[in-house]
């Protein structure tokens, strides 16, 4: 059997024949495979939806309860035949809830990563690597300049800035889903025990990361302009975390001198820090960067790689060298990090 006969690249996303089921679809399908919540890989409008428990309920979250119109829930390396092929869904360390899915029929099995990193993250399941004929990667950081630091350390960097200039708010752009999330639990496992301020775009995903246990510390949203008078001094000295769009917005204008910061693994080039007028760059990325991405493709010993989306052609060149089989899938409709994505509305649901 030829991995083409098992999963084949189609415009509207991974399909498998065997099971005629698609994965992460960018258009809306009768049955499909969920890896994560990020709407980039988890659109509304799908016939029926199987992802792991958590990314159900995000989805559920972020476009109202009908985003589809049955689900089910797949726990974490179960086994689940549909037709003649087994599915698993493997921890991918990206975001809460997120799953490498296992495809198995007739001998063959691939490996669909989503998107993966392979740093801790206190807030998800780590990834777990498994042996396959072919792996299906993303490469939005292939590039040898991506080689991300610690993100404790980056974390500290932004707790001395708020020691250095305690006048001054902190405003730190990072992604809503996820990305905001991690950044709250490095800050605690620092020390940080004052209250973290949150615009309202992030509160309910934070409110449900807080539900399944994940300690965050007190978490305050700051209210919307007009509906309570907080003053300019009141953030003075304070972190507040927003979606990367809102640090333009006018809702930022209410805090005093603000140190403006932007949690991604984009900040290591300082061109784009610059452009988006960012004082305090934080390299925090929820993707596997240059060295992650060898390292996890040599120790899943697959022949075929598979690039989803990214720099998918300079890792394809380097999977040569090194003996392997790379193929760009050339797949429409993945970001390469999410961090400007608009956050998702029910009224949305198909965008």
């Amino acid at each position: 059997m030829k991995p083409s006969d098992l999963l084949t690249p189609t415009p509207a996303g991974l399909y498998c024949p065997p099971a005629d089921i698609y994965i992460d679809p960018v258009r809306p399908v009768a049955r499909a495979l969920i890896t994560h919540g990020h709407s980039d890989h988890a659109r509304a409008g799908h016939g029926a939806v199987l992802a792991t428990r958590d990314t159900l309920a995000i989805m559920a979250l972020r476009y109202g309860e009908a985003f589809t119109g049955s689900q089910q829930a797949a726990s974490a390396r179960e086994t689940i035949r549909i037709g003649a092929v087994d599915f698993r869904f493997v921890p991918a360390g990206h975001v809460l809830g997120s799953a490498q899915i296992v495809v198995e029929h007739k001998g063959l099995r691939i490996v669909v990563s989503g998107d993966y990193k392979r740093e801790r993250d206190p807030t998800c399941a780590p990834f777990e690597p498994v042996p396959c004929d072919v792996f299906i990667t993303e490469a939005t950081f292939g590039l040898p300049v991506f080689r991300h630091p610690p993100a404790h350390a980056e974390a500290a960097k932004l707790l001395d800035s708020v020691r250095l200039f305690p006048d001054r708010t902190h405003i730190v752009g990072a992604y809503s889903l996820g990305k905001a999330q991690r950044l709250m639990a490095l800050i605690r496992e620092a020390g940080y025990e004052r209250p973290l301020y949150i615009h309202g775009a992030v509160e309910k995903i934070t409110e449900f990361y807080q539900a399944q246990g994940i300690p965050l510390g007190e978490i305050r949203k700051v209210e919307p302009s007009g509906r309570k008078a907080e003053g300019r001094k009141a953030f003075a000295g304070e972190i507040v975390i927003c979606p990367p769009s809102a640090i333009q917005d006018l809702w930022s204008r209410r805090f005093p001198d603000p140190v403006t910061a932007f949690a991604s693994g984009w900040m290591r080039v300082r061109a784009r820090a610059r452009q988006k007028g960012v004082e305090l760059p934080l390299i925090i990325s929820d993707h596997a960067d240059w060295d992650d991405l060898q390292a996890t493709i040599r120790e899943v010993q697959a022949n075929e790689i598979w690039i989803t989306h990214g720099e998918a052609e300079a890792l394809a060149h380097w999977c040569g060298t090194v003996g392997l089989k790379g193929m760009p899938l050339h797949l429409v409709g993945y970001g390469d990090e999410g961090e400007a994505e608009p956050e998702a509305k029910p009224a949305e649901a198909s965008a």
